[in-house]
């Protein structure tokens, strides 16, 4: 496989974005160390049982508010914007919280990204009748999405930009346009689905002029059944 090198020089405002806050949450995260068992137990004994329980309901909303938009969950946000000084009883916290969203909600917490600690939700009935949370297209933008994961998938994991935007054009979704259900669509499917984690959108090394490639992104990669995309695409063929 290629190396594959970020978007650079050539980004758009919103991509450079992106990339500036990503490298600021990743430097986020590098302060924070997983406390020992005994700093926990130490922690601990500073709180209450209901400081504990407060701290604890204020991470679930703050996951399932972020779960509620797709955007996946960074250990170093929830450290930095809700632990605070409950950060060397993480650990606990965490683990009454995994317990929670199991017995009461029915979700998984999945890390998809062991290098930058990126977790998303995963409902644990569907996952058991093994299907994905994302079976078919619940939405138009989620239609979209699946007719771009479907290309994808087609043509074994790696597309060109300019492909994905022919094969919209064909669907009358022309990402030049602003379409009346999607809006601005080239910034839908680079920048929102990308800040999803559907999608990773990369350049292409040594290409001049510079192209583009589309890839499943992590969260489609545990989300998206390729059962589904299966059927998807034979619906859309019918």
């Amino acid at each position: 496989m290629t190396q594959r090198k970020r978007l650079s020089n050539s980004q758009t405002p919103s991509q450079s974005k992106r990339r500036s806050d990503s490298l600021e949450e990743d430097d986020g995260d590098m302060p924070f160390t997983q406390p020992s068992s005994s700093q926990v137990q130490r922690g601990m004994e500073k709180f209450t049982n209901s400081q504990v329980d407060q701290k604890v309901a204020e991470v679930l909303q703050y996951i399932l508010v972020k779960d509620q938009k797709k955007i996946p969950v960074r250990r170093a946000d929830l450290v930095r914007n809700i632990l605070k000084d409950y950060r060397n009883v993480y650990p606990e916290i965490i683990r009454r919280v995994v317990q929670t969203l199991d017995q009461v909600f029915g979700f998984k917490l999945v890390e998809i990204d062991t290098k930058n600690h990126l977790y998303i939700l995963i409902n644990k009935l569907e996952l058991s009748e093994a299907t994905a949370p994302l079976n078919a297209p619940s939405n138009p933008k989620m239609g979209l999405l699946f007719v771009i994961l479907s290309v994808i998938f087609m043509k074994r994991g790696v597309v060109k930009e300019s492909l994905i935007w022919n094969t919209l054009k064909k669907l009358r979704v022309d990402p030049g346009e602003k379409h009346a259900l999607f809006g601005d669509v080239k910034k839908l499917v680079t920048d929102e689905f990308v800040r999803q984690r559907y999608l990773e959108f990369v350049r292409v090394p040594h290409t001049e002029p510079i192209e583009y490639e589309f890839r499943w992104g992590q969260r489609a990669e545990v989300e998206v059944s390729k059962a589904k995309i299966l059927e998807f695409m034979g619906q859309v063929s019918d």
